[in-house]
């Protein structure tokens, strides 16, 4: 088994998407990032993604993690076998890295030797589960979905800012958030929910790779919720994901049961449990 590093997304996409590709969902956020690195630089970011791949004897890919500026590592679907390799590459990497996140068993197995090499403690932090829509229940909320537009940039990047805070990520700059929700909104891929002729609700998501597109954020105001806002955009977004052909998949906060519960009345279903253990 080896472990090599490419700090070029373009270069990277050709080496691990024909692996990743094979199960689309569970590795739905390294596609989407990687591939959004391949087509265009991410406003805001000043230094290149640290991107690894596991190859077997014969140089094929076997597995594939990555760390963009500013967030931990994320190890995908990634078996916890290839983990404690993965996790000496990018100890030499960025041992500055504040978490990593992954299925239980080989985010883990990452901390563990994280931990050995670095000299730094760990602690277990966020959970998350991944969903996949089977078939989409809509639900009846007052008011009606619109694409975000140029005018919502100001609201759409506070609001992004603040869904981040508030499940913890580390978050971007202003300016990135802002850069962030215009590029959305200039996609069409940044949705609003309105009643009332206010807007109470905000969801994005992903473009399709291989078939398959992730909604996230999804976020209302804790003053508007309660109200059915959020199960009501994501349905609309989810609405355009599968009238274009594909399949939606989303995250939720295993902490939080009103949003498993919302999401799996709209139709979603389990994959896979994530966790972050937490550097310290």
């Amino acid at each position: 088994m080896s472990v090599r590093v490419s700090r070029v997304p373009a270069e990277f996409e050709k080496i691990v998407f024909g692996f990743l590709q094979q199960d689309p969902v569970l590795n739905t956020v390294l596609l989407g990032n990687v591939h959004e690195r391949a087509s265009r630089p991410v406003p805001g970011e000043d230094e290149p993604p640290m991107l690894v791949s596991v190859h077997d004897p014969a140089g094929q890919v076997i597995g594939a993690a990555m760390r963009t500026a500013g967030r931990g590592v994320h190890l995908g679907g990634l078996r916890a076998d290839l983990a404690p390799e993965v996790a000496a590459t990018y100890a030499s990497l960025c041992p500055e890295a504040p978490h990593v996140s992954g299925t239980a068993d080989a985010a883990r197995a990452f901390a563990d030797t994280w931990s050995t090499l670095t000299g730094r403690g760990f602690t277990e932090g966020r959970g998350t589960r991944l969903h996949r829509l089977d078939v989409l229940v809509e639900p009846t909320v007052s008011g009606a979905a619109r694409r975000a537009a140029a005018a919502d940039a100001e609201l759409c990047a506070h609001w992004g800012g603040a869904f981040e805070d508030e499940v913890a990520l580390s978050g971007g700059t202003k300016e990135m958030q802002l850069a962030w929700a215009r590029s959305q909104i200039e996609r069409g891929t940044l949705w609003l929910w309105e009643d009332q002729g206010e807007v109470v609700s905000l969801a994005s998501f992903r473009p399709s790779i291989f078939g398959v597109s992730r909604i996230g954020p999804v976020y209302t105001p804790a003053e508007r919720r309660g109200r059915g806002y959020a199960s009501a955009v994501t349905a609309a977004v989810s609405r355009q994901i599968v009238a274009a052909g594909s399949l939606a998949c989303l995250y939720t906060d295993l902490a939080n049961p009103t949003s498993n519960k919302i999401y799996a009345a709209l139709g979603y279903r389990p994959v896979a449990d994530f966790v972050d253990y937490v550097f310290t």
